[in-house]
């Protein structure tokens, strides 16, 4: 009885130590240029990223930049800042990496599959490719910004 509640308790500790292993992502991250900033967190199970900052550098006329390159002609006047460029990240616990995402790139307007990976806990791999094929794509390394 005692081995089966030990068994028990060390089995609802692990899940624990995996839910919180799957929230290390969330947070405010620096793009790989360190010209915005990114929030990372967790809506309806899934992970999101939103830019909330733009260096005043990338302003264009004392405003932050326009979302020009989107293919949609209605979403062209949108701003950057508040727009959501990671969308449907989950975690998989066996890879430790979340998996099954699209990033937008508001440079290109396009958007790619990705997926997503701690080195450490201040740095964020990203990975964004096409046509489902992970070695046809290019990384981007977010690191975590203090606010």
């Amino acid at each position: 009885m005692k081995k089966l509640l030990l068994f028990a308790v060390l089995i609802v500790f692990s899940s624990l130590i995996f839910a919180q292993g799957a929230d290390d992502i969330t947070g405010i991250w620096w793009n790989d240029t360190k010209t915005s900033k990114i929030k990372v967190e967790k809506k309806e199970g899934k992970y999101i990223g939103t830019i909330v900052y733009l260096i005043p550098e990338k302003y264009v006329n004392g405003a932050p930049g326009k979302d020009e390159k989107n293919p949609d002609l209605n979403l062209r006047s949108r701003s950057i800042v508040n727009l959501q460029i990671l969308n449907g990240l989950v975690y998989n616990t066996s890879d430790k990496e979340w998996i099954n995402g699209t990033i937008y790139d508001p440079k290109v307007g396009k958007t790619y599959e990705c997926y997503v990976w701690l080195e450490g806990k201040d740095t964020l791999q990203l990975k964004g490719f096409v046509a489902g094929i992970r070695m046809l794509g290019r990384k981007s390394t977010w690191t975590r910004s203090s606010l």
